[in-house]
C-alpha cells in the first residue's frame, strides 16, 4: 500500500502521477455538464426574453448581467482562494461543491417567472438580484470543480484528457439543453408561429433545466468523492483564510506572466463570444430569418464539434506546443465566426429563402465551434501547467485562484456580451416582438454589424496576449523535476 510520503514523492499535490481511471474522469466531466446546463438555460434564452418578450431596454437587460459581473470578480476570487485553504473531511473542494445546486436551481426557475407588472425598473431589480445570487452560487461550484480537474493528474498531456472530457460532458450538457428546449418548449402555437415569442414556455424550460441541472451538479460532486483521500493533505505551515490571505494569493497570481498573458487574452475572447451569443437567436431570427426548429440543428452541430476536439486535442499537444494550438485555435474561431455575415455583405453567402442557407450555415458554425473547443481545452490545460510553475516560484499551490479566472471569464463572457449587445441593440432602435421578416431591412444589416466585424474586434486583440505565453512542454518537465526534488528533501527532513 501507498502511504503519504510516497504519494507526495510521486505524485506532488495531483491524485495521479500520470493516467486517472476513466470512471473517475467520466465523474468529475459530468460536473461540467450541469454547469452547461445552467447556463444555456440562462445565457441562451434570458436576453431575448428580457428584451424581446418583457420589453425592457436591450442596454438596462445588459447593464443587469454587468452588475452581476461585478459580483463575480470578487466572489470567483474569494471562492477559489477558500478552497485552497479549507480543511475537512471532505477535502478542500467538495464542501463548496455541495452547497450550490439548490439555490441554483430556485434562481434560475425565478429569472423566469418574474412577477406582473413590475416595470421596466422593477424587472431590471428583479433581473439583477437573482443573477446576482445564482451566478454566486454557480461558482461553489464551477470554481472549485475546476481546481479538482487540475489536481487529478500531474502528467502534461493526461491533463489536457482530463480537461478535454470534461469539455466534451459539457459541451453535451449545454447542446442537448438547446436541442431539448427548442424541440419541446418553444414549438408553435395557434397564438405564436414562432414559439420564441410565447413567454409562457419560459418556466417551463427553466423547471426542467434546473432539475436536470442540479441533479447532474449532485451526482458528480457525491461520485468524486472517492479521490478526496488520494489527495495530499493541506500542509499545517499553509495559514488558513483571511482577508490578509486573500489579497496575498490574488497578487501573487497576477505576477505570474504566462498566467496574465493567458488571462487577458481570455477577457478580450469573452467579450467577442459573449456579444455573440447574446444576439445569437437576434441573429437567427431576424437576420437568417430561421424558425426554432431549424435554430436546434445548430446544437448537432455542436455536439459534433465537440467530439471532434474531444478527439484532436491530446493529439495536438502530443505533436505540437500548446502556444500554437491556442492562437490557431483563435484565429481560425475569428474567420469562420465572421465569414457568413462578411459573404453575405459582399453578396456570396445563400439568400434567406434558399436550400442552401441552412447547410452553409452549419458548415461555417461548425468549424467555429471545433476550433472553439480546441482552443477552450488547450487554454485549461494550460492553466493547470502554469498552476505548477506557481508552486515552483512561490511554494503555494493555488488551483482555485488560476481557475477562478475561469469561472469568471466564462460568465465575463455573459456579462460582457449582454452589455455589449444591450447597448448595440438600443443604438440601432431595434424593435420589440417584431415577426420576422418585417423589421426595417437596414436595422437587421446593422445587427449584422454588430454579430460580425464589430463583435470580432476584442477577440483579434487577444491574439498579440497569446503570443506572449511562454510555458513550453521542456519548461514544464523541468518545473516538475524541480518540484519533485523540493519534496523529497522535504520527506527526507
Amino acid at each position: 500500500m501507498t502511504n503519504n510520503s510516497d504519494v507526495m514523492l510521486t505524485q506532488g499535490s495531483s491524485a495521479y502521477a500520470d493516467r486517472v481511471p476513466r470512471l473517475l474522469k467520466l465523474s468529475y466531466a459530468l460536473g461540467a455538464s450541469a454547469e452547461t446546463i445552467f447556463g444555456v438555460a440562462f445565457n441562451a434564452f434570458n436576453f431575448f426574453f428580457y428584451t424581446n418578450i418583457m420589453g425592457i431596454p436591450g442596454t438596462l437587460a445588459g447593464l443587469a448581467i454587468t452588475i452581476a459581473l461585478v459580483f463575480d470578480a470578487i466572489t470567483d476570487p474569494l471562492i477559489g482562494a477558500l478552497s485552497d485553504r479549507w480543511r475537512s473531511k471532505l477535502g478542500r473542494r467538495h464542501p463548496f461543491m455541495f452547497a450550490a445546486p439548490l439555490p441554483v436551481m430556485i434562481c434560475l426557475f425565478f429569472i423566469y417567472s418574474p412577477p406582473e407588472l413590475l416595470g421596466d425598473s422593477g424587472l431590471f431589480l428583479w433581473l439583477t438580484v437573482l443573477t446576482v445570487l445564482m451566478r454566486t452560487s454557480i461558482t461553489l461550484f464551477h470554481v472549485p470543480h475546476l481546481a479538482l480537474g487540475a489536481e487529478l493528474s500531474a502528467d502534461f498531456t493526461e491533463r489536457t484528457r482530463v480537461m478535454s472530457l470534461n469539455t466534451l460532458l459539457g459541451g453535451l450538457g449545454g447542446y442537448g439543453t438547446y436541442i431539448i428546449a427548442l424541440t419541446f418548449f418553444f414549438n408553435k402555437t395557434p397564438e405564436f408561429d414562432n414559439g420564441l415569442l410565447n413567454a409562457a414556455a419560459y418556466p417551463g424550460l427553466a423547471i426542467s433545466a434546473a432539475l436536470l441541472g442540479g441533479t447532474v451538479m449532485l451526482a458528480s460532486t457525491v461520485l468524486t468523492l472517492k479521490v478526496v483521500p488520494l489527495l495530499p493533505p493541506m500542509p499545517d505551515s499553509v495559514e488558513r483564510f483571511s482577508l490578509s490571505s486573500f489579497l496575498l494569493d490574488v497578487k501573487s497570481a497576477l505576477t505570474n506572466r504566462n498566467y496574465l498573458m493567458l488571462l487577458i487574452g481570455y477577457l478580450l475572447l469573452s467579450a467577442t463570444l459573449g456579444t455573440r451569443d447574446t444576439i445569437g437567436l437576434h441573429m437567427n431570427t431576424y437576420y437568417w430569418e430561421l424558425v426554432p426548429s431549424q435554430i436546434r440543428y445548430f446544437a448537432l452541430a455542436g455536439l459534433a464539434a465537440t467530439l471532434f476536439g474531444y478527439a484532436v486535442t491530446a493529439p495536438l499537444h502530443n505533436r505540437f506546443e500548446k502556444k500554437p494550438v491556442l492562437i490557431v485555435g483563435l484565429v481560425c474561431l475569428l474567420i469562420f465566426a465572421t465569414a457568413p455575415v462578411l459573404l453575405r455583405i459582399l453578396g456570396l453567402f445563400p439568400e434567406n429563402d434558399s436550400d442552401m442557407l441552412m447547410p452553409t450555415l452549419m458548415v461555417f458554425y461548425l468549424f467555429t465551434l471545433i476550433f472553439g473547443v480546441i482552443l477552450l481545452i488547450s487554454a485549461m490545460s494550460a492553466l493547470a501547467d502554469i498552476a505548477d510553475e506557481h508552486e515552483l516560484n512561490t511554494h503555494r499551490r493555488q488551483e482555485g485562484i488560476f481557475y477562478a479566472a475561469r469561472s469568471f471569464f466564462a460568465k465575463a463572457s455573459s456579462g460582457l456580451g449582454h452589455l455589449l449587445a444591450g447597448i448595440a441593440i438600443d443604438v440601432i432602435d431595434f424593435p420589440v416582438g417584431a415577426e420576422p421578416g418585417t423589421v426595417n431591412p437596414d436595422i437587421v444589416f446593422r445587427l449584422g454589424l454588430i454579430d460580425g466585424p464589430i463583435a470580432v474586434i476584442p477577440g483579434i486583440i487577444a491574439v498579440f496576449f497569446y503570443l506572449k505565453y511562454r510555458l513550453t512542454r521542456a519548461r514544464h518537465e523541468e518545473i516538475q523535476a524541480e518540484l519533485a526534488t523540493r519534496r523529497n528533501l522535504q520527506v527526507s527532513q
